[in-house]
């Protein structure tokens, strides 16, 4: 299935390369004349339900108050979200938070913070950003902002362990992200193997065979989400109105 997204960066709904985002050479492939809420109210016509919102830095807030004002309950947040605000954004519409550098600290997960969380929210309504970067021959967690390896592998038993905590997964592949060059087929196909709960991939995806592909190697368990390539974010690669047609037909079997 296809979810959209709409991330954010110094007010701004953009499309940025993943791995640029903490450098001063940041690479933006998209930024857009319409507003956040344009987005969310599109993605509510639409009934694509389960796409985010990523706050990436300050400056953000209004925006993305806006989006989930206009599509309440359709969308999920992220971005500098802590025990202390999560359940303000569920206050302000948002389906679910998302959550990643805030349950590291110095390159490891803190289960006393994590705890914390799903106490203040419920894991029904808790996303966990699992984003990752290649090196050697596996995946690891990255925070802030992408830019700093955890010691936290994403393989079969991280999953399992961190199921038991959230709704779902939210996993960028980072290295491939915003590049428009073809989706990490090898992490998508362990992720649809390893994970016993939804979740949705994102970075790299440049056609509608992306998600079809998705799909299949993911066995079903894996959405896509398709920034860079989409039309609406001035991409050429695939059109926004055939993901919207991909999931009906998924949807009406």
């Amino acid at each position: 299935m296809f979810r959209p997204c709409i991330d954010l960066h110094e007010g701004q709904v953009k499309q940025i390369v993943g791995g640029t985002l903490g450098d001063a050479g940041l690479r933006t492939n998209f930024v857009s004349e319409k507003s956040a809420a344009w987005f969310a109210e599109l993605y509510r016509r639409d009934q694509l339900f389960g796409g985010h919102v990523i706050m990436l830095g300050a400056g953000n807030e209004a925006g993305a108050r806006a989006a989930l004002k206009a599509f309440p309950g359709g969308l999920q947040i992220g971005g500098g979200i802590n025990a202390e605000n999560a359940r303000g954004w569920l206050d302000a519409g948002a389906s679910h938070v998302i959550v990643t550098s805030w349950v590291f600290r110095e390159g490891r997960v803190d289960w006393a913070r994590l705890d914390e969380l799903v106490k203040t929210v419920g894991k029904a309504k808790l996303v966990l950003d699992l984003s990752c970067r290649k090196r050697g021959e596996d995946y690891f967690v990255v925070t802030d902002r992408w830019q700093k390896f955890t010691d936290l592998p994403v393989n079969a038993e991280t999953l399992k362990k961190f199921s038991a905590c959230c709704a779902e997964f939210l996993i960028h592949a980072v290295d491939v992200e915003g590049l428009c060059r073809g989706v990490d087929t090898s992490l998508v196909e362990k992720l649809g193997l390893w994970s016993p709960i939804p979740m949705t991939y994102a970075g790299g995806a440049s056609s509608l065979a992306d998600l079809e592909t998705v799909t299949q190697l993911g066995g079903g368990k894996v959405d896509l989400t398709i920034g860079s390539a989409l039309d609406i974010f001035g991409g050429t690669g695939v059109k926004y109105e055939d993901c919207v047609r991909f999931n009906r037909r998924s949807l009406n079997g």
